[in-house]
């Protein structure tokens, strides 16, 4: 027999949990990564994936499959439902058997309700597992024919996970071996011959009960060391949370009540509670790519700078050499380069692209804009460059205005501490006379054959730098005034954005990326204490209704983040969220991943406006200090318009992979991984 000399007792599982530790033995590859999500096939296998998914460091699911037996030969599978609303039918064999589609519909509906009462009972009202961009490993407890596999399989392939892994304790050899066509990687621990019947290699092999399947998933999802505990007082808001939450299943209506409640406004503002979550990049960009096929939005206006993104906006729009998404996206060098060099970011450009390519001549395409200040240098070059193209003279003007920087070198915040202290003169007078000149000479630029499109790109670097100007001066004044000189410059730069998109019919809109701090308004958290105001409250201040602000949070999981500034980007553990934090509280309802509005609902506005902490991720994680470094006091349904909720989450890909990125973050239990 060919059995691999491994087992303590040839050819003998001792039962189905032995089985799964074993064959996690051979799995270790996959251990720890934020990527992959173990998923039973119920029931045999949750015990031998709940020590998989134990050993791995993964998360645990199940994912149902009813095989569609053909009437009369119920063995003789003619298709499967499965869990996420998926049905899959073998074609070929419905065709030579005749098989017609009302008998199809009947025996599918009989095993959606069996399917619909497993859920039920194994979920106890948890949404699907999201598995798009994930490594799934589907585990049974063993392979005769494969059949309920190869269902699983197709099932599953339709919900877009990145990679499919099947994993059993004991297989036939052809079996085993079949299976490999079908995935991207087979793990068989034993493949005997003769292999005779899957039973056969376990000494238990006893039912599995339903209640061991909840008793299984409940136990992996017990609260970690230190995760908060909701109060007794909490109770009934939780309920009414359960009660309200639309569930994110991955299909591709989820986010038809964030349409609805968008409806005709002219700004969506996506926020983020982390620069560095895989899931809040994905999921604003799958909501900005219905905003501009459905609700007609004409750009996105991102946390970036002018002049970097400017050059996004012109591949986009087919204006530039570059070859792809990745070359456009150069200039993004400063730190932290992950916020836009990602590998989300990539695939939304290159959508975008190819939407804008597919539109009729003539239509107006949709564009990339930087809404952030940082680029002081760049954008006085660009303004430069602009200028020599239009009128030489000017451009001399300009040059002998911005040499007042040339004393500083490249590092901005010399300049600001060196103006702060009048060790130097400022050049606050010099950049605002090079954007008042601008401003007055666009008639005549225009005249001299200047595009309205390369001048409004000019003008917004000659503001960039005004402002920049200030900001750095004003960094080592105080942080409120420096930070309110930073949101105002991109609340500035949006309704320039709004004016210049919409000078010819007034229709423009514009959905934005930015961190929460930004787009929450800050009137709703203890920003309004220090001075401090935000985009989100600005933008609300002047458009009303015409502004609908959604947040993003998480419990728990990975983040790209980095320990300092300028340092390398890691894969760091996000803890779970403190008691008394909204995080905290929507874990507590035990809805995976979750859409919240309250414009409608009263009730839970009243009960969510009390006060909690939020929690708030930007470049740099310091999880030692994290209620001082990254918690503040919110009242979320002012803050908001409305919430999407992702329990756990994953570290964004950067595309320039460190090896503290690779390597991850050490767990606290390590090396003993309980």
């Amino acid at each position: 027999m060919n059995i691999k000399p491994d087992l303590p007792k040839p050819g003998l599982f001792r039962d189905r949990s032995e089985a799964g530790r074993l064959l996690a033995a051979k799995l270790t590859a996959y251990a720890n990564r934020p990527d992959v999500l173990v998923l039973g096939l119920p029931r045999g296998g949750v015990p031998v994936a709940y020590e998989v998914a134990q050993a791995l460091g993964a998360p645990l699911d199940v994912f149902v499959v009813r095989k569609l037996g053909v009437p009369g030969y119920e063995e003789l599978a003619m298709g499967a439902v499965a869990t996420g609303g998926v049905r899959v039918l073998n074609d070929q064999l419905v065709r030579r058997l005749g098989i017609p589609g009302a008998l199809i519909d009947t025996v599918a509906s009989q095993e959606r309700q069996e399917l619909a009462r497993r859920e039920r009972l194994y979920r106890e009202g948890r949404p699907p597992p999201d598995v798009r961009g994930r490594t799934v490993i589907l585990v049974d407890d063993g392979l005769a024919t494969g059949a309920t596999m190869h269902a699983a399989i197709e099932a599953l392939r339709q919900l877009q996970p990145a990679r499919i892994v099947v994993a059993v304790p004991t297989a036939s050899p052809e079996a085993c071996e079949e299976m490999r066509a079908k995935v991207d990687d087979v793990i068989c621990a034993i493949t005997p011959e003769p292999f005779e019947a899957v039973g056969r290699w376990y000494q238990d092999f006893s039912q599995t009960t339903d209640e061991e399947v909840r008793g299984l998933l409940a136990r992996r999802k017990a609260p970690e060391k230190g995760e908060a505990v909701p109060s007794p007082t909490d109770a009934a808001l939780i309920e009414a949370l359960r009660a309200s939450a639309h569930p994110l299943t991955g299909v591709a209506r989820d986010y038809d009540p964030l349409m609805n409640r968008i409806g005709d406004a002219r700004f969506a503002l996506l926020g983020e509670a982390s620069h560095g979550t895989h899931e809040f990049y994905r999921e604003r960009a799958e909501i900005t790519k219905r905003l501009i096929k459905e609700k007609h939005f004409t750009a996105v206006a991102v946390e970036a700078d002018w002049p970097d993104a400017y050059r996004v906006n012109r591949y986009v729009r087919g204006m530039s050499d570059d070859l792809d998404a990745v070359e456009a996206l150069t200039d993004f060098r400063r730190f932290p380069t992950w916020m836009w060099r990602n590998t989300v970011v990539v695939e939304f450009i290159e959508w975008l692209r190819a939407h804008n390519d597919a539109l009729p001549p003539g239509a107006a395409k949709v564009g990339f804009y930087g809404l952030d200040l940082y680029s002081l240098h760049t954008s006085m070059k660009a303004v430069l460059r602009y200028l020599e193209k239009v009128d030489s003279e000017a451009a001399k003007r300009a040059r002998e205005r911005y040499s007042c920087f040339d004393h500083f070198g490249e590092d901005t915040q010399v300049y600001g501490f060196m103006t702060r202290l009048n060790l130097a003169k400022s050049c606050e007078d010099e950049v605002i006379s090079q954007l008042v000149e601008l401003q007055r000479r666009a008639a005549d630029h225009a005249r001299r054959g200047a595009v309205e499109d390369e001048l409004f790109y000019a003008e917004q670097n000659a503001r960039l730098v005004k402002n920049a100007e200030a900001y750095y001066r004003a960094m080592f004044l105080e942080e409120v005034s420096s930070w309110n000189l930073r949101d105002r410059h991109m609340a500035e730069t949006l309704d320039a954005l709004i004016m210049h998109l919409g000078r010819n019919d007034g229709r423009a809109r514009i959905a934005v990326w930015e961190h929460n701090s930004h787009l929450g308004d800050a009137r709703a958290t203890d920003m309004r204490q220090r001075s401090e105001l935000n985009v989100g409250q600005l933008t609300r201040e002047k458009y009303g209704h015409d502004a609908v602000l959604i947040g993003f949070t998480t419990h728990h999981g990975t983040v790209t983040a980095a320990s300092d500034w300028g340092a390398p980007a890691e894969r760091k553990r996000v803890r779970p969220a403190l008691a008394g934090s909204y995080e905290a509280l929507f874990h507590a309802a035990e809805r995976v991943r979750f859409l919240l509005t309250w414009r409608d609902n009263d009730t839970l506005a009243v009960g969510l406006r009390e006060p909690r902490l939020e929690r708030a991720i930007g470049v740099i994680y310091r999880p030692e200090t994290e209620r001082q470094s990254h918690y503040f006091r919110a009242r979320l349904p002012d803050q908001f318009d409305a919430v999407l909720h992702y329990d756990e989450t994953r570290a964004v890909k950067p595309l320039e992979v460190t090896t503290e990125w690779e390597a991850g973050e050490v767990p606290e239990t390590f090396p003993f991984a309980v």
